[in-house]
């Protein structure tokens, strides 16, 4: 759902703040394309829907049950599957939620980002912090254990003290679920700008590793499992859905439909007006598509399954690469060997993986891991 209410000062997704959104126009063609690219890829079964945006809780209910009906009609979605909507506080009301709950909605994500008004106001968001507290409170209610929240930090002028402070109030208000992303200043921005401008400051690095080491220490011993770069989660309440990209399973295009055995990149276009139109004519938006090569499908599965605390399993790495093992890549004198040897990889029975310290400069190890790989 691309749409929004306003943009953010800090956000350079794929999103359009308009006068007016014909919902049964972008429904229609939601459905229409979920049909078409279950039909082409033959998918039998589904095991995570996720409604991302944009703003999704701005779409109505009826919307979201139309693109589950369309799913359940062209493939089996098991009873229990996961299906998640991301959720702005300024836009959940708890009939809203009730609502989306009727639709087969059964996991919340809710973009609180702080809960301090004055950097609320800096990030341009529309809530303030009572109205996510109650936000999340109403999500609770209505899918306990299953509400996620994401929160920013590294916002210009937030001092380690503050982060602690906001991270104490969080606990006392978090589900099971806990997304931390460190905020990035895109370029184009408007907040990127202001720093840019000398109007607020940039964070050092040295405070930014000191601010995502105290989230992982707080969260852990407060019974977070941090099983991803940015996510933590307690009792089990992983992300199914994020899970399935971040394993390599999924998130590709394969086009069974068509005799094709190949792995794509498919590229959706942007602008909602022009995807509708193609959509309206071919049935699906695909912009372009690119068939991935072995050496590409291998570097996705590192790049991804190294942002896990499970990483690569000998297993899932031989699904992709039966004829050339992880130990037969990685085991060898090379960059892989001596970042084992530095405490920041672990290449053992269970598969090649990175260490706590080795997961937190992840993006400084990768370059080296994907030398070694194409070589």
């Amino acid at each position: 759902w691309p749409y929004c209410r306003k943009r953010c000062s800090y956000c350079n997704f794929n999103t359009y703040v308009v006068p007016a959104v014909d919902e049964a126009a972008v429904r229609a063609c939601l459905v229409r394309e979920a049909q078409t690219l279950l039909r082409l890829s033959q998918v039998h079964s589904v095991t995570s829907v996720f409604f991302g945006g944009g703003t999704p809780s701005l779409a109505s209910p009826s919307t979201v049950a139309a693109v589950l009906e369309a799913v359940t009609g062209a493939a089996h979605l098991p009873a229990g599957a996961e299906v998640t909507l991301e959720a702005n506080p300024s836009s959940t009301s708890a009939s809203t939620l009730a609502g989306f709950r009727a639709a087969g909605v059964n996991r919340l994500s809710i973009g609180v980002q702080s809960l301090d008004d004055a950097e609320l106001r800096m990030l341009g968001r529309e809530h303030t912090a009572a109205e996510a507290r109650k936000a999340v409170e109403a999500a609770r209610g209505l899918f306990p254990s299953r509400t996620s929240i994401d929160l920013l930090f590294g916002l210009p002028g937030q001092s380690r003290d503050a982060w602690a402070q906001r991270l104490e109030a969080t606990l006392g208000l978090c589900d099971d679920h806990i997304s931390l992303y460190q905020l990035t200043l895109e370029r184009g921005t408007a907040l990127a700008a202001q720093v840019r401008g000398g109007a607020l400051p940039a964070p050092p690095q040295d405070l930014l590793a000191d601010m995502y080491q105290t989230a992982r220490n707080v969260l852990v011993a407060t019974g977070f499992r941090h099983y991803e770069v940015s996510n933590f989660a307690r009792k089990g309440a992983l992300s199914t859905h994020n899970l399935s990209y971040w394993r390599g399973a999924h998130g590709r295009f394969m086009l069974r439909g068509e005799g094709g055995c190949s792995r794509e990149a498919r590229v959706q276009t942007l602008e909602p007006v022009t995807w509708m139109r193609e959509v309206q004519s071919q049935g699906h938006g695909t912009r372009s598509r690119v068939v991935l090569s072995l050496l590409e499908q291998l570097e996705e599965l590192l790049t991804l399954g190294l942002r896990t605390d499970e990483g690569i399993t000998h297993e899932r790495w031989g699904h992709f690469s039966p004829q050339l093992s992880l130990q037969a890549v990685f085991g060898e004198p090379g960059e892989a060997q001596a970042l084992q040897q530095e405490g920041w990889l672990v290449l053992d029975g269970g598969g090649l993986r990175c260490t706590w310290a080795g997961l937190a400069v992840l993006d400084s190890l990768l370059p080296d891991l994907l030398w070694q790989l194409q070589r």
